[in-house]
């Protein structure tokens, strides 16, 4: 039986709290896009829904990133969503447009996938110890999820080159400074802050909440979803090259996907691949 990565408390008609949970550091993976495209359904049904929160029962990650192990078979086979879209990028185009406002509650790390992730909601309040990035480039491979698109709207052309080719971990008050995350809030009081705006919108009409977010939406949203499959596609193609799975594989020697060691710094360790080659050439 698969298990559940998605918990949904329902704490009324109005207001869901959702919390992700797989394995040692919350990855995602086939499962996660099957379950969340389920999810995203269920959100868009919900006729007096006004507010989800994302949150992880980890408190280290909240979604560490994509599975490298995932079985890509699998999810090159995956059907097209609702919007026509590989499950990847149609749970996210689909998220980002649900009639309820999303909030991601991130506490821990979130990169790659998990930073796609949280760029799909709404609103992103952080713990001051987060961690967010896109690590992707420097392990060979362009990000798949749509972060260049989102975060040159979010934080600007020059600050979304910063993040997405430098690869580097962007701590929680650095997000916040640069518009990256809304709020930052320290770690002890991130339930309350996002319960108690949460609790807020979910006092008012659901007509004026969805009314509002779609103009929003409309304003700032991608118009064309072609950018989000041709970013996909690019990950794809250039994850597999050789040269990506040599950076992955010395990755993973130190410990890569483990809930210690490179991933708890992983912004430094994706740099040193380069530096470990130059010495090795050298010698």
């Amino acid at each position: 039986m698969t298990k559940r990565q998605f918990t949904t408390t329902e704490i009324d008609s109005s207001y869901w709290r959702i919390t992700f949970s797989n394995g040692d550091i919350n990855l995602m993976d086939a499962d996660t896009l099957e379950q969340l495209a389920e999810l995203v359904a269920a959100i868009e049904q919900a006729p007096d829904l006004k507010v989800v929160v994302f949150d992880s029962a980890n408190p280290d990650y909240f979604i560490a990133h994509w599975d490298v192990f995932a079985d890509t078979d699998r999810v090159g086979a995956m059907a097209p969503g609702p919007t026509g879209l590989h499950p990847y990028i149609d749970n996210f185009v689909r998220l980002s447009r649900v009639p309820a406002v999303t909030i991601s509650a991130i506490r821990g790390r979130a990169r790659g996938a998990g930073s796609e992730f949280a760029l799909a909601t709404d609103i992103r309040f952080a713990g001051h110890k987060a961690i967010l990035g896109q690590f992707e480039v420097g392990v060979g491979a362009v990000p798949g999820g749509g972060a260049m698109t989102r975060l040159a709207r979010l934080v600007g052309r020059a600050r979304a080159m910063e993040i997405v080719l430098g690869s580097e971990d962007v701590p929680a008050e650095v997000a916040e400074r640069i518009g990256y995350v809304n709020r930052t809030v320290p770690d002890a009081e991130l339930d309350a802050h996002v319960d108690a705006f949460a609790r807020r919108i979910a006092g008012f009409e659901k007509h004026a909440v969805a009314g509002a977010k779609k103009f929003i939406d409309e304003a700032t949203l991608p118009d064309d979803n072609s950018v989000f499959a041709a970013g996909l596609n690019a990950f794809f193609q250039s994850a597999g090259r050789s040269e990506s799975v040599a950076r992955i594989a010395a990755l993973l020697e130190r410990g890569f996907q483990q809930p210690d060691g490179v991933e708890r710094d992983l912004g430094r360790h994706v740099a040193e691949y380069r530096a470990d080659a130059t010495v090795t050439e050298k010698n």
